[in-house]
C-alpha cells in the first residue's frame, strides 16, 4: 500500500500486523513479520553487581548484569514474589537475564531465592557442567531463562 491516508477505523483481511504486546526493557530491532519480530536484536542498560549479594528485582529486571570483582561472587535472583510482581508475571511469562563476567577476575555464582527452582537439568548436572557459576574473561558471559508457572514462582534455567 502506497502513501495512503485514512480517518476512522480501517479493517484489512490480509496485510495488516496484528497487535503486538509485552514489555521491551532496552531497544529491540528487527523486521515484523506476521505480527512478530523476526531476527531480534536486543540492547540491554547493564547494571553492576560486584560483591556477594541478594539481587534487587529491578536489577535483575534489567535484563543483563555485569560483575567486575576480583573476588568469587554469588548472586542470589529475588524471590519469586518479588521478582514476579516487578515483571507483572504470570503463567507462562518467559524471561532471558544475561550475566557478563568478562571483565572479572574470579567466578560468579548464581543462587535462586524462596520460589525460585533450580530446573532438572540445572539440578542434576550443574556441578559437573558448571550450569550455575560464570568464569571470568572472555568466556565469562551466560544467558539464563526464567519461567513461570505462577505470578509467584519460577523455574531457572541456563541457556547459553
Amino acid at each position: 500500500m502506497g502513501n495512503t491516508t485514512f480517518s476512522g477505523p480501517v479493517t484489512s483481511t490480509n496485510g495488516f500486523i496484528g497487535n503486538l504486546t509485552g514489555n521491551v526493557t532496552g531497544n529491540v530491532t528487527g523486521s515484523i513479520s506476521g505480527g512478530k519480530i523476526v531476527n531480534p536484536t536486543y540492547s540491554h542498560v547493564a547494571v553492576t553487581a560486584n560483591a556477594t549479594a541478594t539481587l534487587t528485582a529491578d536489577k535483575v529486571a534489567a535484563g543483563y548484569i555485569t560483575c567486575t570483582s576480583a573476588a568469587a561472587t554469588t548472586l542470589t535472583l529475588p524471590t519469586g514474589t518479588l521478582l514476579g510482581t516487578k515483571l507483572g508475571a504470570s503463567k507462562g511469562t518467559i524471561f532471558d537475564l544475561y550475566i557478563d563476567n568478562t571483565a572479572g577476575a574470579n567466578v560468579v555464582t548464581i543462587a535462586v531465592a524462596t520460589n525460585g527452582i533450580i530446573s532438572a537439568l540445572g539440578a542434576a548436572v550443574a556441578a559437573s557442567a558448571g550450569l550455575k557459576t560464570i568464569p571470568a574473561g572472555v568466556t565469562g558471559q551466560a544467558k539464563f531463562t526464567l519461567m513461570f508457572s505462577s505470578a509467584t514462582a519460577y523455574t531457572f534455567t541456563r541457556v547459553a
